[in-house]
């Protein structure tokens, strides 16, 4: 015979109705994963039998179709799916920069936003800056300079580079810019902060500055 709960614990009742609770609470978001990737998925895109979201990505200036969960990452699309692995996924927390990429002319971390919501856009990869022969200038400053130790944060560091010297051209300021109404100068300090979201292990640093100094210089 079940009686009430005694201060001494819970009874056997008690106990059964609460492991019942939680197995309904477990069952009901697995019931609804499909309609959930659904919802994820951008409004008008075609989702197929499988559940899986049909994009088409303008990657390095091709388009590239793709069908894929509507909860995979950029990151993951290109390096996965399109094995385009110069991008690298170092933290997937947006905070070492080793996947930066460029989208629309315009650095992200690629860790950070899903696939399905670039259907259109135009990514550029390191894979997309050029390749020898023909390689991009910061790539050739970086190879100059020796902006490199083991070169696992380098296509993020040469993406965010080339993002970064866009930025300071349109005249977008950063935390530290002094006069927010003028146009800001590539100063140590500006340098540094720009580029504080690409981390570099090895410590590279002093020649990732002048590889990036060096193309400054030579658009300027």
């Amino acid at each position: 015979m079940d009686v009430a709960d005694t201060p001494s614990g819970p009874t056997r009742r008690s106990l059964l109705i609460g492991g019942a609770a939680g197995v309904a609470a477990v069952s009901l978001p697995i019931a609804g994963q499909a309609a959930d990737d659904a919802a994820t998925a951008p409004v008008g895109a075609p989702v197929d039998a499988a559940g899986l979201t049909r994009i088409t990505l303008q990657v390095n200036g091709q388009p590239r179709p793709l069908a894929i969960d509507a909860r995979v990452s950029l990151l993951d699309a290109l390096r996965e799916h399109l094995r385009l692995t110069g991008s690298k996924k170092g933290c997937d927390h947006g905070q070492c920069g080793a996947c930066t990429v460029l989208v629309n002319g315009r650095r992200i971390n690629s860790c950070l936003t899903l696939a399905v919501m670039h259907e259109g856009d135009a990514v550029t990869t390191i894979e997309g800056l050029g390749v020898p022969p023909t390689l991009h200038a910061m790539q050739a400053a970086f190879v100059k300079h020796d902006g490199f130790q083991c070169g696992y944060c380098t296509p993020g560091q040469i993406c965010s580079a080339v993002g970064m010297l866009a930025e300071l051209r349109g005249g977008m300021p950063s935390h530290v810019t002094a006069d927010l109404a003028g146009r800001p100068s590539l100063s140590d300090e500006e340098l540094r902060e720009r580029m504080s979201g690409n981390i570099c292990r090895c410590a590279a640093y002093p020649n990732i500055v002048a590889a990036i100094r060096d193309v400054a210089g030579a658009a300027a």
